[in-house]
């Protein structure tokens, strides 16, 4: 499974980066191969400074080797073995009125010391953070997410989103990072899925990710703005840094595995602000925002 799943977010990472740059039409993605001292490496792809995208990457990694102390006591074993590849992406466009969108599909082995796993499991989703909120736009999006689910549990989607609506939520703000979409975690087999199974309903969505997201961007990257919607943009990516750095497990991962500090930190905006005591003004586009990011909407 483990080397069916690399391949699959290889082939991935070509498909995505393609499309990417196609639309962007300036620049390229940068890529960069690295290796980790304790078995494995990745491949990142790293955009910036384009027409469309200010900053994004696209990386693959495969790591392997002994469960780190700190890692142990997360997940409650003893001394193991890992594997852990995936594929994650993050885009921040130029244009306030385009969407940050996040997105990650993972797979995880534990094998003891004669090399018998001993767990192993699915995780992922993807997730949309707009600065001016669309409602067109964010019922596309997780109509696309609810398609991809229902296609092997009628129930998925539900969970998923409601996961989703938890999972990235800024509790020290009291509201979400964005509107949501699919966060699942330990994903493993049981009685109604085999670890095939949930590797096709993985790569469902992670298939999806183009259709869910693409549309948007073409529809809002022309749209004109002003230095103060700018402005706004770059408050709300302040939120969106919290988050990465303070909540959100992914990075702790990476920092206590020894992982790579670049392809880490590589979901952080290169503008951003932190204005003090910032309020959107009373019945305006942005309090608009933050209103459905205190209070999860059913958006399909």
């Amino acid at each position: 499974m483990k080397e069916k799943f690399y391949q699959y977010i290889q082939e991935l990472q070509d498909t995505i980066t393609s499309k990417l740059e196609h639309i962007d039409g300036k620049v390229k993605f940068k890529e960069d191969l690295w290796e980790r001292p304790e078995g494995g490496g990745g491949r990142t792809r790293v955009i910036e400074n384009g027409n469309v995208f200010e900053k994004g990457g696209v990386n693959i990694s495969g790591v392997h080797g002994a469960l780190p102390k700190a890692m142990q006591s997360y997940f409650n074993v003893g001394d193991v073995d890992f594997f852990a590849c995936g594929l994650s992406l993050v885009l921040h466009p130029k244009n306030p009125m385009v969407p940050t969108v996040h997105a990650n599909w993972r797979y995880f082995e534990m094998y003891d010391k004669t090399g018998a796993i001993v767990d192993s499991w699915f995780g992922g989703g993807q997730d949309l953070t707009p600065y001016y909120l669309f409602e067109e736009d964010a019922k596309h999006f997780h109509q696309v997410c609810k398609r991809s689910c229902d296609l092997h549990n009628p129930d998925f989607y539900a969970t998923y989103k409601k996961k989703c609506d938890e999972y990235f939520y800024n509790a020290h703000r009291e509201e979400g990072r964005g509107i949501g979409g699919l966060f699942f975690d330990y994903c493993k087999a049981n009685d109604e899925m085999s670890i095939e199974n949930w590797y096709d309903f993985v790569t469902e969505v992670g298939n999806s990710f183009l259709d869910a997201y693409i549309p948007i961007v073409e529809k809002r990257k022309e749209i004109s703005y002003t230095p103060e919607q700018r402005d706004w943009q770059e408050i709300r990516r302040g939120r969106y840094v919290e988050f990465n750095l303070v909540h959100d497990k992914g990075t702790l991962f990476g920092l206590r595995t020894n992982g790579r500090i670049e392809s880490i930190l590589m979901s952080l905006p290169s503008h951003v602000q932190w204005r003090y005591d910032h309020v959107p003004k009373p019945e305006s586009e942005e309090e608009k925002l933050v209103k459905v990011l205190k209070n999860p909407v059913e958006w399909s």
